[in-house]
């Protein structure tokens, strides 16, 4: 008998947004990618440090603006592009919905156009 997979411990953070016709959710890696309006809005992290929290995929000339709003918000050890909340900080939960509600009203600082899927070129078996 298989057993289950484990739900992500973050996916709370999505149901604000489940009325969202747009809402993709799907398995990245070690965690969900959460894409609104096909953008690439939240990744939630659930596997251990620096992978357990909530990265938020953006452009960097918008890091400033966020961590200025949301101190616990830092460039992400591993993947500096995106900003990062770790599970451990004293305002994760805060933190967290803040950003909810971020992407709720469509903050253009929050996501990016993911880059279009590269396609495998066909090859015709001619023998």
């Amino acid at each position: 008998m298989q057993s289950a997979k484990p739900v992500n411990r973050h996916l709370w953070l999505v149901e604000p947004l489940e009325r969202e016709a747009t809402l993709l959710v799907k398995a990245m890696f070690v965690g969900k990618a959460v894409y609104l309006d096909g953008r690439f809005v939240l990744y939630l992290a659930d596997n251990e440090e620096p992978w357990r929290g909530v990265l938020v995929p953006m452009e960097s000339e918008h890091h400033a603006a966020l961590i200025a709003d949301r101190p616990a918000l830092a460039p992400h050890p591993i993947l500096p592009k995106w900003l990062y909340l770790p599970e451990s900080a004293d305002s994760f939960e805060a933190d967290a919905q803040w950003l909810i509600g971020r992407i709720c009203r469509r903050d253009p600082r929050v996501g990016i156009v993911p880059p279009a899927a590269k396609r495998k070129a066909r090859r015709d078996f001619n023998p």
